[in-house]
């Protein structure tokens, strides 16, 4: 019979912290996100498009000439396009260089909808920066309207609809141990960079998404 696991601080029904670990340091789904948008910064050029504000177009933009914001809520003062993004009609077409996406698409219930609508937004040989979560807890403002999580294979079969597949990279991060750790509350600094550095397929925290409009 093996030894029980010694489970320690985890060994709890509530997380260690109420704000994904942001108040004990970086949230470890970050690590990932920002470790893909500084591989993918030379991408971050030309108009850009950001959801929410534009935090990730100005810490990694290159050459950046010309920056918006979308949201759904007119009331968010750092937005410059009031949209649904599952249906933006009023977004003209072919007009930005990079669209950042990133922990956007589990908020929005018609999924095909939204990736048509960037395609579409997006210039020919623009680029999608997206992530995408596998595993998180739901955030306590968004418990009736947060419907989503998401593999690999869900996320080729959702961009390849309207990207060309030979134009779409899918990568998933993480392993075991980050996953526990990031549903714990913990931070990626309390974690080793070898462990946070460990990408096991069967166990993908964050999927990350760059597709290329042809």
């Amino acid at each position: 019979m093996q030894r029980p696991a010694r489970l320690g601080s985890l060994r709890r029904t509530t997380p260690l912290s109420e704000h994904w670990g942001r108040d004990r340091g970086t949230p470890i789904d970050r690590y990932y996100i920002e470790q893909f948008l500084e591989h993918e910064r030379h991408a971050i050029a030309g108009h850009v498009l950001e959801v929410l504000d534009a935090s990730y177009t100005e810490r990694f933009g290159v050459g950046v000439e010309q920056s918006d914001v979308l949201d759904i809520d007119a009331a968010n003062p750092r937005a410059t396009i009031t949209a649904d993004l599952a249906a933006a009609d009023s977004i003209p077409t072919g007009v930005f260089d990079c669209v950042i996406l990133t922990q956007t698409l589990q908020y929005v219930y018609d999924l095909d909808a939204a990736v048509q609508h960037v395609f579409r937004i997006l210039k020919p040989g623009g680029v999608l920066l997206c992530s995408l979560p596998a595993v998180s807890r739901i955030a306590r403002q968004y418990l009736e309207s947060e419907y989503w999580r998401f593999t690999a294979a869900s996320a080729h079969v959702l961009f390849e609809r309207h990207f060309s597949a030979a134009a779409v990279e899918v990568v998933s991060h993480g392993n075991v141990l980050t996953a526990i750790s990031f549903l714990a509350g913990l931070a990626a600094e309390e974690l080793s960079q070898s462990e946070l550095e460990i990408d096991d397929p069967f166990f993908p925290l964050v999927i990350t998404v760059r597709a290329r409009r042809a």
